[in-house]
């Protein structure tokens, strides 16, 4: 008897190992990182936070020696990367987090994934939010923690995690994705920000979205949409800029304050451009509490092939995050 239940839950436990299986790690060596861990987490449905994600890991863990662990939204009955599906296994990892990069959209959480993160809120641990993030849950009202919502209404927590935390909720876009790119300009006040240190211009392939930051939030960067998908587009005469890079200091549970850095773009292709990669890698050493460490030419070069699907449409052919462990192996597309 004891023969066989052994066997029935060996069986269980292979069917469903991706509930334990370990995530992604990046291991960084040496550099101003090390001794620092970040948790960086993909999953929306659209922008293939699933490539930008773990690119600026493998750079933050290989040239500057953090140590990096990236979290999917996977299937899980088969562990498959999954866009947008509401379980990322391995959330308990936050409990050692300096830092998370957070890059979701319209997430609802098994109660036991969504603790993690909210504990991490309550502590005031460090956020870089990228793109989806303003809108990072969609949590149905009578649902536990429905407050994190982007469209909570209750006084008490209002535009939800967004919000109250990032310092922006979402409201709709303000420029036609896949038609209108957007030039990010540097607000001439914080032209000193150690976010910038080293950023000569910005571009992003994707649309902007309409954002009113509250006021004590600090405006690196307006995103002026451009009519045309280069560049050095024109400018969309019909829209006027808006904020599209910031920073803010929120308040955990007791009190303790944690640094917040927004960027409303991100996508796959938004990424290669060095610009806007420098300020990702920046925002990352400065919420860890590293400004001091930002170097104006840091390293930012790509570890391994990246080939990003967001404009080209490519299948990116998604498989398990331990295909992507080697270093080299390709992130994206290859060949397209």
């Amino acid at each position: 008897m004891k023969k066989l239940l052994a066997f029935v839950f060996t069986a269980w436990l292979m069917q469903h190992s991706v509930i334990w299986s370990a995530p992604l790690v990046y291991e960084g060596e040496s550099g101003p990182g090390r001794g620092k861990h970040i948790v960086l987490i993909a999953n929306d449905h659209n922008y293939r936070s699933q490539e930008t994600v773990p690119a600026l890991a493998r750079i933050l863990a290989k040239h500057h020696g953090f140590r990096c662990t990236v979290l999917f939204g996977v299937d899980p009955d088969t562990g498959v990367i999954l866009p947008g599906e509401s379980h990322i296994p391995g959330m308990e990892v936050l409990k050692t987090a300096d830092l998370l990069v957070l890059y979701t959209r319209f997430q609802h959480l098994p109660e036991e994934q969504m603790r993690h993160f909210v504990d991490y809120l309550d502590r005031a641990g460090p956020i870089v939010a990228l793109r989806t993030s303003t809108h990072a849950f969609k949590i149905p009202a009578d649902a536990p923690f429905a407050q994190y919502s982007y469209e909570y209404p209750g006084p008490d927590y209002q535009g939800g995690f967004g919000r109250q935390v990032l310092g922006e909720t979402w409201h709709g876009h303000h420029g036609k994705n896949n038609e209108q790119s957007t030039r990010l300009d540097i607000v001439a006040a914080a032209a000193d920000h150690p976010i910038l240190r080293g950023v000569q211009g910005m571009w992003a392939a994707c649309g902007g979205y309409y954002t009113e930051p509250t006021d004590d939030c600090e405006i690196l960067a307006m995103a002026q949409p451009l009519d045309g998908m280069s560049e050095d587009s024109p400018v969309a005469a019909e829209l006027k800029p808006a904020p599209g890079a910031w920073t803010r200091i929120y308040q955990g549970k007791d009190g303790t304050t944690g640094r917040t850095f927004t960027s409303t773009y991100g996508a796959s292709d938004d990424f290669l451009d060095p610009g806007y990669r420098r300020s990702l890698v920046n925002a990352c050493f400065w919420a860890a509490g590293l400004e001091d460490k930002i170097s104006a030419d840091a390293r930012i070069d790509f570890v391994g092939p990246y080939h990003p699907t967001y404009l080209n449409g490519a299948d990116p052919g998604f498989g398990k995050p331990e295909d992507l462990a080697p270093w080299d192996s390709p992130i994206g597309a290859v060949g397209k």
